[in-house]
């Protein structure tokens, strides 16, 4: 597999700009996501992507940064910030993800943060 650390970043950047089926290419076809909007989760490409559609539109131009990266056996725990403009403020969202990777595609994505301050904003689902 490439670097860790790389592919962390890639992805990372793979959720700014509304591009879903980029996204999505990180994901294997029977990948499980999960997130507060979600918590039982969502399987594969048929039920993610939708999702992800819609998440992307209503953020185009949030951004992802790495803030501590932790290698597991089976991939990373991931600690990150994400900046989320919203109208004439910006939000700073401090959270962990934690993904499983096979064959360099990542199979399982659990994504953990307080959706208190966003619940009134486009970033989940209400």
């Amino acid at each position: 597999m490439k670097n860790l650390q790389q592919f962390c970043d890639e992805w990372l950047e793979a959720w700014t700009g509304n591009r879903p089926e980029y996204l999505m290419s990180f994901y294997s076809h029977d990948a499980f996501y999960r997130d507060p909007a979600h918590p039982i989760g969502l399987k594969g490409h048929e039920q993610i992507l939708p999702y992800f559609k819609k998440l992307l539109a209503a953020n185009p131009s949030w951004v992802w940064k790495a803030l501590n990266l932790y290698p597991t056996e089976n991939g990373f725990v991931l600690r990150w910030v994400a900046t989320v403009p919203l109208g004439m403020r910006v939000v700073s969202e401090i959270g962990m993800d934690i993904v499983e990777l096979e064959m360099e595609k990542i199979t399982r994505n659990e994504v953990y943060f307080d959706p208190a301050q966003l619940k009134e904003t486009s970033f989940v689902d209400n």
